[in-house]
């Protein structure tokens, strides 16, 4: 199959187009740059030029291939909700180039859309918000929803849920924000008691779900990349902290804006996430190491690269 890639060349979409080379697919991958477009090829895929707000782009690259694969957001977090709109006015666009194909069409979001009715309940993928106005959440939902309603459009539409870290070398998402922090800060820090909980999930086990639910994916399912389904976030700061030898401390959430920023309301939630199901149903299954052994052995986490790119406040935003 010929597959339409947003987000070719980020963190999780480029393992998921060398997945999909290496199975026997086809790809066209959306790039913004020349050097983009350069590393694209070098694995034996097409480019085509272009963002998120090309919507003739997006329509006529989609038209043109089997099925479509969706990773690309702006991760710029001092505009999050124009991002988000920007992303639900591609997927709309994409949609409707799929408008009654039977076309597989994937979409990227998060384990903290799932909404769950009790505390400590463990989230499924079969926990949905289908009415934000009556459940206050990030306004990326829409494209969840949106997503999701394209299959009475005639689309094999589906969701990844990404967990709130997905992990690997060169990570650039919430934990390398953290180690970031605390490198600038001098502290290691988490919320309150620190004992709510993310799940976490590995970028290389990304990367076979998408071609997964690709292949086999069934319309309007929801799949989880989940292999850690419960990581305390406390946990994850004595880490830190030990890494790097500075304390670790409890922020009230009053102080944590200030000392985490954005992060802070993601750190906040309790988000314990199960991925049984999608084992279940594609025959996936998470192989590669958790996120506690990643941290501990070092990895990309503590190498010297890493630590100089986010002493020099170098972006590590990441496709979450």
């Amino acid at each position: 199959m010929r597959v339409f890639v947003t987000g070719a060349t980020s963190y999780v979409g480029s393992k998921v187009v060398e997945e999909l080379l290496a199975h026997g697919h086809q790809v066209l991958g959306l790039v913004r740059s020349d050097k983009s477009a350069a590393l694209l090829s070098s694995t034996g895929a097409g480019g085509v030029r272009g963002t998120l707000t090309d919507l003739d782009v997006l329509k006529k690259s989609a038209g043109e291939c089997g099925g479509v694969i969706h990773l690309a957001f702006n991760h710029d977090f001092t505009k999050f909700a124009a991002s988000c709109a920007e992303e639900l006015k591609a997927i709309e666009t994409i949609g409707e180039a799929l408008k009654g194909s039977n076309k597989p069409f994937i979409t990227t979001s998060g384990t903290l859309a799932a909404h769950v009715k009790e505390p400590n309940q463990v989230a499924t993928e079969d926990d949905r918000i289908t009415d934000p106005t009556k459940t206050p959440t990030s306004p990326r939902i829409w494209s969840e929803i949106k997503t999701i309603d394209l299959v009475k459009e005639g689309v094999r539409a589906m969701v990844v849920r990404l967990s709130p870290t997905t992990h690997g070398d060169g990570d650039k998402g919430f934990v390398p924000k953290l180690i970031g922090t605390a490198k600038t800060t001098g502290v290691s820090a988490y919320i309150g008691d620190g004992t709510n909980v993310w799940p976490a999930g590995h970028r290389l086990d990304a990367a076979p779900l998408y071609r997964l639910a690709l292949e086999k994916g069934k319309a309007g399912s929801i799949y989880h990349n989940v292999g850690d389904q419960a990581i305390q976030i406390k946990q994850i700061a004595e880490i830190i902290g030990r890494k790097l030898n500075v304390p670790v401390e409890s922020k009230t959430p009053e102080e944590a804006g200030k000392h985490f920023g954005f992060l802070a309301w993601p750190l906040e939630m309790n988000n314990p996430t199960s991925s049984l199901k999608t084992q279940e149903s594609l025959g996936w299954k998470p192989v590669q190491v958790g996120l506690i052994e990643d941290l501990e052995n070092g990895g990309w986490y503590f190498s010297t690269e890493a630590l100089e790119s986010m002493k020099s406040g170098d972006d590590y935003s990441n496709n979450k």
